[in-house]
């Protein structure tokens, strides 16, 4: 027979809300940490290739940089009242658990001592490993910490989507109403594929911005791609079919 009949012992498993919203939640960690351990390695690619002179104080540099652009230009926010407060409390709390906590920093300070003369062990080779790559650890612990920081900037900013989208909704739903009430032609390729478009921004507008090697102001991140995010709901509304 050219066609097999389909098992009837075979069920489709459908995912639950539960399940789809467990599934956003890892992928999302995943870009998260993803990004983080590209701007630890584009860092420390820097300290060898890029900004030898600087070393450590590139990344050090960078941390003072994004704080001043929210004392400077982010007073207010509508999840905080003090952004700057805001961002240095969880730079505080993300070195606190990630190296206080897990004992990280005391194991640092153990093995950068200078072993004795006659002294015996493990300790002796570990100073030996760690000197060589002291500035880089170093510059790891200060990334996270910038990354922590850009991570409340981002939080802090999503309210610019939420608003740029509310925008988009009522354009679009105006022009759809339009399109309805004139006749227009509905194009259903156009409609799926903005539609596809509108969460892949948000998640790139977090990954460039987390992974940047340089301090860049937020607006210059944000804004753009919050506009690019407007305009797929503008169109995913305006091309959405006429009768449901």
């Amino acid at each position: 027979m050219a066609e097999t009949a389909a098992d009837p012992r075979r069920r489709v498993v459908q995912e639950g809300l539960i399940a789809k919203i467990l599934t956003a939640v890892a992928k999302v960690i995943q870009w998260i940490l993803l990004s983080l351990l590209f701007s630890i390695i584009v860092e420390w690619a820097g300290m060898v290739l890029w900004w030898p002179e600087e070393g450590i104080e590139h990344s050090r540099t960078m941390l003072a940089t994004e704080i001043s652009y929210l004392e400077s230009d982010f007073r207010r926010s509508v999840v905080t009242s003090d952004p700057a407060q805001f961002a240095k409390r969880v730079a505080d709390n993300t070195y606190h658990y990630l190296f206080e906590v897990t004992r990280f920093v005391d194991f640092i300070r153990w093995v950068s001592l200078p072993p004795t003369t006659y002294e015996q062990g493990i300790r002796p080779t570990l100073h030996k490993i760690y000197q060589p790559t002291a500035e880089f650890v170093i510059a790891m612990m200060q990334v996270t910490q910038l990354f922590s920081v850009r991570l409340a900037i981002l939080t802090l900013a999503m309210p610019v989507f939420l608003l740029f989208s509310l925008v988009a909704l009522v354009d679009g739903l105006v022009q759809r109403d339009l399109r309805r009430w004139g006749g227009g032609r509905e194009s259903s390729f156009v409609y799926h594929y903005a539609k596809k478009a509108a969460l892949p921004l948000v998640v790139i507008t977090w990954v460039v911005y987390l992974a940047l090697p340089f301090s860049a102001h937020p607006s210059f991140v944000v804004l753009p791609f919050a506009t690019l995010f407007a305009l797929t709901v503008a169109v995913t509304a305006s091309t959405f079919k006429k009768y449901l």
